[in-house]
């Protein structure tokens, strides 16, 4: 009975473990636990920094990249730091959320708690997809430029599933896209932020929060229904 049970348990997991969603859904969680360790070495190294560094991510992840570099400008993370961790955060971001939507969306495997999330992020993806699909590539590496949640790469790799990308193209294509992005984002933000910073250390946080608002009108215009 026990081998029947654990070999109807291997054929259900089989469709999964197989795939290259599977691997790559294993390099996101690889990463998320290293980064994870790194916050909680600097929380008990050094609290204020660590909270820097956790502050800058969770921002990056509800408000997009632009308010997590200028979050990290803001408390003078350093330019190289606040670029790197920004990379990272996105790459996670992209290698879990990606196989997870294509296990979700072929019936593989439900995650209740991500259920509506995964369908926002379906409903932006496809009333982009007809744009990316017309300037192919290109629109793509458009599209990840963007800076904020519902575009971005996170959608821009669920976009990329829609038009039938291989799984490992669809991610290294977006990837690229995405350091180019931050980079160009990073430097351009970095120079705003040495300007503001001749009104003083509020100048620097007043442009994270214009950055944070911008971000909410744009979630609440993408969810208001059209008349």
């Amino acid at each position: 009975m026990n081998r029947k049970v654990d070999e109807s348990q291997g054929s259900r997991w089989a469709p999964i473990t197989s795939t290259s969603e599977a691997r790559i859904l294993l390099m996101g969680l690889a990463l998320a636990l290293l980064y994870s360790a790194a916050l909680v070495v600097a929380l008990v190294q050094s609290p204020e920094r660590g909270q820097d560094y956790l502050a800058m991510t969770s921002i990056n992840i509800m408000f997009g990249r632009a308010a997590g570099l200028s979050y990290g400008y803001a408390v003078q993370l350093g330019p190289t730091l606040v670029l790197w961790v920004n990379i990272l955060v996105e790459t996670i971001l992209v290698l879990l959320v990606y196989p997870l939507f294509v296990f979700s969306w072929n019936h593989l495997l439900e995650v209740k708690f991500l259920k509506k999330f995964m369908n926002r992020i379906a409903g932006a993806a496809e009333a982009n997809r007809e744009w990316v699909r017309r300037y192919g590539m290109i629109g793509l590496m458009l599209f990840v430029f963007i800076p904020f949640w519902m575009t971005g790469p996170v959608v821009g790799c669920i976009i990329g599933f829609f038009l039938n990308f291989k799984p490992w193209h669809n991610v290294a294509v977006v990837l690229c896209a995405t350091y180019i992005a931050i980079y160009v984002w990073a430097v351009l933000l970095e120079g705003i932020h040495q300007r503001m910073a001749e009104y003083g250390p509020i100048g620097s946080f007043l442009l994270v929060a214009a950055l944070i608002l911008l971000a909410l009108i744009g979630r609440y215009l993408h969810r208001k229904p059209d008349k």
